[in-house]
Order: structure tokens, then C-alpha cells, then sequence
């Protein structure tokens, strides 16, 4: 398993809507300035669907991230399964004021374990940095 992590200085309830809005999923879910998200599909329910589509800036490169909800505790927990059937977990937790967004996520064989866990630390790095800008800026 792969475990990320940040601290974020917003709301529990303001870190799950930026989390889980698709309006706001394409403006953070990217894992370096050259990809960005181009569509954002999130039925929050168990057995519900989600679909990222990401793509390279360049047009070089597209892919869709997508699976089905397992698991929803609102405001705590989200699990899901991955369309090749790997599964993972965030949890939202109230830290000092602030919320301690870990993801937990089965590494798919294809590439390297480090790099997995350094594109979803910067995704969720990304998201940190929106989040905070959103709330500051409201």
C-alpha cells in the first residue's frame, strides 16, 4: 500500500466539497504542470461512479482515472475501487483546526512505487494549495 498526506488550514466540510465537486476536481487533480484535468465525473454514493479524464498539456498522452464508491462516511471516509480493481481510501480528519487528508491506495504494477506515491502526494499537494487559496479568497 501507498500512503500521502497533508495538512490543510480550511473547514472539514469546505476540504470535502472542493474533494469531491467536480467543478472544482479539475482545477487541482494534477500531477505536474505539464497535465492538467479536462473533464470530471463524481456520483457520491456507494457503487457510485467517478471519472477524471487527465491530460497531457501537449495533447501527447490521455487517460481516464475511474472506479466505483465502496465506502462513504461524509465528512470521513471515502473508499473506492479502481477500474482495474485496485482499491484505496482517503480519510478527512480534524487536526488541530485544520484537516489531515491522508490517501491510502494499492500501487498498480506497471510503474514504480515511488513514483505513484510522489504524483499522488503533488496531486493532493496541489489540492492543499487550492483549497487554502479558496478559502482565503472567499
Amino acid at each position: 500500500m501507498i500512503s500521502v498526506q497533508c495538512i490543510i488550514n480550511a473547514s472539514i466540510a469546505k476540504v470535502w466539497e472542493l474533494w469531491t465537486l467536480p467543478e472544482h476536481i479539475v482545477n487541482w487533480n494534477y500531477p505536474s504542470e505539464e497535465w492538467h484535468t479536462i473533464a470530471a465525473e463524481n456520483d457520491l454514493k456507494i457503487n457510485g461512479q467517478f471519472k477524471y479524464t487527465m491530460q497531457a498539456k501537449d495533447k501527447s498522452a490521455t487517460f481516464d482515472f475511474e472506479g466505483i464508491y465502496t465506502e462513504i462516511k461524509v465528512l470521513s471516509l471515502i473508499e473506492y475501487m479502481l477500474s482495474d480493481n485496485r482499491k484505496g481510501t482517503i480519510l478527512f480528519e480534524e487536526h488541530n483546526g485544520n484537516v489531515k487528508l491522508t490517501e491510502i491506495f494499492e500501487p498498480n504494477l506497471q510503474d514504480s512505487e515511488d513514483m505513484q506515491k510522489q504524483w499522488c502526494q503533488t496531486v493532493i499537494d496541489n489540492f492543499k494549495i487550492y483549497a487554502e487559496h479558496i478559502k482565503n479568497n472567499n
